[in-house]
């Protein structure tokens, strides 16, 4: 299969030697950058992530010499790992792909990362975005500068990452009330997650707008059974 068939088709359809064609395109300089940015991506994915894949994936987030977006696209797709190894533990190997030793490394290498003003801002953002998922106590305050900054996109990236960091009810809150769609989505992701009480008449308001775009819709949903379960 090549790249195209293998995003139009589900991983666990996937042939067995898809992760080592994931590798021998991460690891090729000479390959299309298309071609690396849609494995990185699909690299990230249990069926086929282990430690050589992991370490593929942190060689181009850690190389000043590789593109911007692909960089950030490395970092993003180790953010689900780092969530299931922080949610399973190492007690039983066969439930995380990678070893409890790359996933520290991972963390390490990221906050050295995020602290380095060389790397560009969009690696930075990627790089908290997928660190949060296995939250550490450098990243409350990195949340807070990133919000209180005032830029959008720093916006947006603090916003996402307060659904798995807590402390941040008041500016999830104040998210809510953002114009931008993006910013007001992760807003009520976020409610859903920490099951925000004072997000309900907001959340409420949203479903019973005919004229609510689809995405919040859907979110909004969600976000009714999180804070209500009843």
């Amino acid at each position: 299969m090549d790249l195209k068939t293998l995003q139009d088709t589900p991983p666990w359809d996937w042939p067995r030697d898809a992760g080592k064609r994931f590798q021998e395109i991460l690891i090729n300089p000479r390959a299309e950058e298309s071609d690396r940015l849609v494995a990185a991506d699909l690299a990230g994915d249990f069926t086929v992530l282990n430690d050589g894949l992991a370490d593929s994936l942190m060689r181009i987030v850690r190389s000043p010499n590789e593109p911007e977006g692909l960089r950030a696209t490395a970092a993003i797709s180790l953010g689900p790992v780092l969530e299931l190894a922080d949610t399973d533990g190492f007690d039983d190997p066969d439930d995380v792909p990678i070893t409890a030793s790359t996933f520290h490394s991972i963390q390490e290498t990221f906050q050295r990362l995020y602290f380095d003003n060389s790397t560009p801002q969009q690696v930075r953002r990627r790089v908290l975005e997928a660190s949060v998922r296995a939250p550490q106590g450098w990243h409350e305050d990195a949340i807070r500068a990133a919000y209180s900054s005032g830029e959008r996109d720093w916006m947006l990236t603090a916003v996402f990452s307060m659904r798995w960091v807590r402390g941040f009810d008041d500016q999830i809150l104040e998210a809510l009330k953002s114009a931008d769609p993006d910013i007001h989505y992760e807003a009520i992701a976020a409610a859903d997650t920490w099951g925000l009480a004072p997000a309900w008449s907001h959340v409420v308001a949203l479903v019973q707008d005919r004229d609510t775009p689809k995405p919040l819709l859907l979110a909004a949903i969600g976000a009714v059974a999180g804070i209500r379960p009843a």
